[in-house]
């Protein structure tokens, strides 16, 4: 049976996202506890109903990120299958050099969040969705309760670090598009 083109691209990226979790490749940095970084995908622009890119207020944001994680030991950069996430952690993933591995925003959180935890056993890993999304993701990363979002909301950071125990504590702080967030 072959699927409606509608649905190729959102399916192809959920196996590549997948196989991706089950890879086993270690994580960079296994010494340092591992730590979620989640954020809602910086200021969009009005380019593309569909699919914007990030605004120049965005832009500044982003480069904020990348400046506030700058000396965290960054091991992988997740961002959904759209350009504006993309474009939110590409400059984080660049100053590591890592690449920006897209995951399929419309997935369980759970599921996604247990690949994420099964996959990295230390370091920082950078989470981007959408305001729809960040309250779930989070809230399944550390088995607690996670604020909802408000649309107009960009600069929640929420820090999910996870011990050694497995127990999960949330920290939940903002981050400006100014050069020191």
């Amino acid at each position: 049976m072959r699927l409606p083109h509608r649905f190729r691209f959102p399916f192809a990226l959920l196996l590549a996202s997948l196989a991706a979790a089950c890879s086993t490749v270690p994580s960079r940095d296994a010494s340092a506890p591992l730590t979620f970084v989640v954020v809602r995908h910086a200021e969009k622009a009005t380019d593309d109903p569909e699919n914007p890119s990030l605004s120049a207020l965005g832009q500044a944001r982003a480069a904020a990120l990348a400046e506030r994680l700058r000396d965290a030991p960054l091991v992988a950069a997740y961002a959904t299958e759209y350009r504006r996430t993309q474009q939110t952690a590409q400059p984080s993933a660049d100053a590591h050099t890592l690449p920006v591995t897209a995951y399929y925003a419309r997935g369980p959180a759970s599921e996604i969040a247990a690949q994420w935890k099964q996959a990295h056993k230390g370091g920082t890993v950078l989470v981007v969705g959408h305001s729809n999304t960040v309250p779930d993701l989070v809230a399944a990363l550390c088995s607690c309760t996670a604020a909802p979002m408000d649309d107009s909301e960009y600069d929640r950071l929420s820090i999910v670090r996870i011990g050694g125990d497995g127990r999960a504590t949330l920290e939940v702080g903002r981050y400006g598009a100014s050069p020191n967030p």
